[in-house]
């Protein structure tokens, strides 16, 4: 883990640009504005993107008191730092379920939520995530800071690139996925078993 913060993001990714470097977001100078503007949005699209390890959560969720219109025979209020569906299922199966807003509506009695949540707390993150919230960030700030489309268009191919290395990685700390029956495979394939 490492010891970051999102000011220390910022202040690197202003660092990779060039520009001085930052200790605060409410400092007076435009670079600040412009990091405390963007980091925000910049971090919620970049852990949505992915279901990076260090921002999955699960949890059990209750139906609401009134139940939707139509359609479904319960709705479940998402949780208040939920950014993005990862599994929906009820005492281990999947479960036929719609988002809406801030709802999940499913004709289920109560519903288990695995979920990527907005882990705000940047010191908690892999090293690789760390390293790239940077990079887009420096990507996003680029030409506000430089005036150079191209310093812009490099940064987002390398952001690109980064991309795929850190989710490789992230990746790779999770079980292989089985594709099902294990007998109907191996039957399939001439495996005895």
């Amino acid at each position: 883990m490492s010891m970051a913060t999102g000011v220390s993001i910022c202040s690197n990714a202003l660092l990779m640009l060039g520009a001085k470097s930052i200790n605060d977001f409410n400092e007076p100078v435009d670079r600040a504005k412009i990091a405390a503007n963007l980091y925000p949005t910049v971090r919620n699209d970049l852990l949505r993107t992915h279901p990076w390890n260090c921002t999955i959560k699960r949890v059990l969720l209750a139906p609401d008191a009134t139940p939707p219109a139509f359609g479904y025979a319960n709705q479940f209020e998402l949780p208040a730092d939920f950014l993005r569906v990862l599994e929906v299922g009820q005492a281990g199966l999947q479960v036929d379920y719609l988002v809406e807003g801030r709802q999940i509506l499913a004709n289920a009695t109560s519903l288990e939520l695995r979920y990527v949540y907005l882990n705000e707390i940047e010191n908690t993150w892999d090293a690789n995530l760390v390293a790239l919230l940077t990079l887009a960030m420096a990507a996003a700030m680029a030409y506000a800071i430089t005036q150079s489309a191209a310093v812009r268009d490099s940064l987002k191919q390398d952001l690109e690139m980064a991309k795929k290395v850190a989710r490789a990685v992230d990746g790779q700390e999770d079980p292989p996925q089985t594709l099902g029956d294990e007998h109907l495979y191996a039957s399939r394939f001439g495996a005895r078993g």
